[in-house]
């Protein structure tokens, strides 16, 4: 049919059927976009220069739409309105929103780091507590550790004590930034001492993640999640952290059931290629504590972590103090080393004040006179507390020194059950006291004596005889 037939026919241009007629492909093409110029395209690098210099700032001290715009009119020259900007502002952040991230490929035994949060009940009282998971991206198994912060001590704690229950070292731990074993200073990290010698007693590798790069471990943030909304609700209660963690350890068996999510292979199958991954554990476990010095303030007590008070002896005044920082406990040792008092770590934004009262036994000794308003007397039981207060003073000097010698030798609590139960008649003699102490401490004090050797041999020698009359 000629051209101008079709043109008539279907009432299209002439030039339209032309260009058909002539075709050869006749494929569907992309549609074409229209775009107009704008009055913010010369502006437009600028904007994405700023805001691409805004992520390596604070997130809360970053460009917004309207800032942009007053730079943009202020410094160079921009006469277009607020609403063309704030368009383009928001176009972009949508786009870097939904920039995708790469899936990565992990080979067996290798492990990322992180910490959650999460509220647990301890004892009665509900507290917001850390915990530390260490993930398998291979396999897909993970491992949990309970504490109070997110301090080097309990980095180092959770691994070793994960590293002695799964039989081995990951080659390659990945870390989020740091957190709790370093600095990162510029695009270095500066690793506490600590975190260097328990690498290097372990011999793995630690690899930090870039920043604003969370899918570099992206499996062990989502085993945080996935823990505190299916192991953490409702809170748990636990008396015992280290007890709890011990049992905590064993929490990953039920998941490890499970098919992986995407090999479709039993979890644990899978943690067996991790494991064979692993370095062998060293000979010795690595002994988690740093050592420093503080100097204790009037009362004695030493200051850590810039709000926690903990008591050392009224002697040590004034003096410096080594201090043993444990990821559960702070240790406070005496000049020559060995530990004089052993307290509980506390954690948090709030002051508090750790007193072990036993520790000012010596000094209550010699200054008896402080005695009623001392704090050892509120924490003693109520029938020794009741005795020693009727007492005279040179009696409680001589009581209270009973306890301090008890104390060395047997520990504060002995000495304190031994003295209660030593109370006959209201008196206690040291005798009594001290043969209570060794029976607490050795073979307990409701465990009876052994039975020793048969005596009925000498019954049948000479009992008898004597029955018989036979009188010397």
């Amino acid at each position: 049919m000629p051209e101008e037939s079709i043109s008539k026919a279907l009432g299209k241009d002439p030039k339209t059927v032309r260009k058909y007629l002539e075709a050869e492909d006749f494929s569907e093409t992309p549609p074409a976009t229209n775009t107009h110029p704008s009055i913010l395209d010369p502006y437009k690098a600028t904007i994405l220069e700023w805001i691409r210099e805004d992520q390596k700032r604070w997130s809360k001290q970053r460009h917004t739409a309207k800032r942009i715009y007053d730079r943009l009119t202020d410094e160079l020259g921009y006469t277009g309105s607020y609403d063309t900007v704030q368009k383009y502002v928001k176009t972009i952040r949508i786009k870097a929103e939904e920039k995708g991230t790469q899936e990565l490929v992990w080979d067996p035994g290798y492990a990322q780091v992180d910490f959650g949060e999460a509220d647990f009940i301890e004892d009665t009282e509900p507290v917001r507590r850390k915990y530390l998971v260490l993930s398998f991206p291979y396999s897909n198994d993970s491992f949990m550790q309970l504490f109070g912060g997110e301090t080097a001590e309990c980095v180092c704690q959770g691994l070793r004590d994960i590293f002695a229950f799964i039989g081995g070292v990951p080659p390659v731990l990945i870390f989020d930034n740091a957190t709790g074993v370093g600095k990162r200073v510029c695009d270095k990290i500066k690793e506490t001492e600590l975190f260097s010698r328990f690498r290097a007693h372990y011999g793995f590798r630690a690899r930090f993640c870039n920043p604003h790069a969370g899918y570099e471990k992206g499996n062990v943030e989502s085993k945080v999640g996935f823990n505190r909304r299916n192991l953490f609700v409702p809170p748990r209660e636990y008396h015992d952290i280290i007890v709890f963690n011990k049992g905590l350890l064993l929490e990953h068996r039920k998941k490890a059931e499970e098919l992986h999510y995407k090999k479709r292979v039993p979890i644990k199958e899978l943690f067996e290629n991790d494991r064979k991954a692993f370095i062998p554990l060293p000979s010795k476990a690595f002994e988690v504590i740093s050592y420093d010095w503080f100097k204790a303030d009037g009362y004695g007590n030493v200051c850590i972590d810039g709000k926690h008070y903990y008591s050392t002896k009224p002697e040590y005044h004034g003096q410096k103090v080594l201090v043993g920082k444990r990821a559960h406990f702070v240790d406070i040792l005496n000049p020559d080393g060995s530990l004089l008092v052993r307290h509980k770590r506390m954690y948090g934004d709030i002051r508090t004040d750790v007193i072990d009262y036993a520790t000012t036994l010596a000094v209550l000794s010699r200054n008896a006179g402080a005695w009623q308003n001392s704090g050892l007397r509120k924490e003693l039981p109520d029938p020794l507390r009741e005795y020693l207060d009727g007492l005279e003073k040179h009696q409680l000097k001589e009581q209270l020194r009973l306890m301090n010698e008890l104390k060395k030798d047997y520990g504060y609590e002995a000495a304190v059950d031994a003295m209660t139960r030593a109370l006959n008649n209201g008196c206690i003699h040291s005798s009594d006291a001290r043969i209570l102490a060794e029976r607490i401490t050795g073979y307990g004090i409701n465990t009876p004596p052994d039975p020793g050797p048969s005596l009925s041999v000498y019954d049948d020698a000479f009992l008898k005889e004597a029955k018989g009359g036979d009188a010397v």
